[in-house]
């Protein structure tokens, strides 16, 4: 058995019971390919990141959000981490303001006094990402419409889609005007009949942005993180041994990281308060 200091340690969020079986998956795969890896599950992204800051991580799958976070830690303390891998489907989302298709709402103007429902208030794609869109086209949210938003897996930043899910079944039910969420679960919803079919349409739609990565903290050995990186990049979705766990992960093919698509979210962070410049938390100070 490897020694610790032999072994790459990656942290996760568990947001839903699956996350152990896509870990376990995965750790007996590098370990086939003679990878030491081990994880560690967090219950919130706040928690998993101040662990890789600590030094008690190596990396973390991280949300968009915990990457900003992630950074601007490692920035206050003269470090640096880095964003190594993410999968296809991260990349060139767009999330989507929905209104019912027969209601009164024909432009973004006419959200002027309306309810709006969002996502969990630390959710990328379903709050800080739409309400921000909304901003840039002249509608301050709490001044010119009201948010009503839908706290579900709170810490998670969005990772449980139930929040996003609330948010629509709101709109169905005519309690808001309007509904944010990933154009993906927009989908998502009309086929599994949250939305029934022709009952909304998108009233407007963000530009392309990034999601998840994995993140690499300032005590990573290179050596374990070129081999793991290597080996994610090598994986093939034609490959039976792999597909399950890509599948799992939701992907067909890793990429290599990028961070430039997360200037949306950095504007909406800074405009909604989320962190300070050192990645300080409100009220931490």
């Amino acid at each position: 058995m490897a020694s610790p200091a032999q072994t790459l340690v990656m942290g996760a969020v568990a947001y839903d019971p699956k996350v152990v079986t896509i870990w376990e998956g995965f750790k007996g795969w590098f370990e086939s390919q003679g990878l030491a890896f081990d994880y560690v599950l967090y219950s919130n992204y706040d928690a998993q990141v101040e662990a890789m800051a600590a030094g008690q991580l190596h990396m973390a799958w991280n949300s968009p959000l915990a990457w900003l976070r992630a950074q601007r830690l490692a920035r206050a303390r003269g470090q640096d981490v880095r964003a190594v891998v993410m999968r296809d489907s991260d990349c060139d989302l767009t999330s989507v303001v929905v209104v019912r298709a027969d209601g009164p709402v024909a432009r973004v103007a006419d959200l002027a006094g309306c309810r709006v429902a969002v996502g969990a208030a630390d959710s990328p794609q379903a709050t800080l990402i739409p309400l921000s869109h909304l901003r840039a086209q002249g509608l301050v949210a709490g001044t010119d419409f009201e948010v009503v938003g839908h706290e579900v897996g709170s810490g998670k930043h969005g990772d449980h889609v139930g929040g996003e899910r609330d948010a629509a079944r709101a709109l169905v039910a005519g309690t808001v005007d309007a509904a944010c969420m990933i154009d993906s679960n927009h989908l998502l919803f009309s086929h599994e009949g949250t939305l029934p079919p022709g009952s909304t349409r998108i009233l407007t739609q963000t530009a392309p942005y990034d999601h998840c990565n994995f993140t690499v903290g300032p005590e990573a050995p290179p050596a374990l993180v070129d081999r793991f990186t290597e080996l994610l990049l090598a994986m093939s979705y034609d490959d039976p041994d792999v597909r399950t766990l890509l599948d799992l992960e939701g992907l067909k093919a890793w990429r290599t990281g990028r961070t430039t698509g997360y200037g949306a979210l950095e504007a909406a962070v800074a405009e909604q308060g989320v962190y300070d410049d050192e990645g300080g938390l409100p009220g931490s100070s």
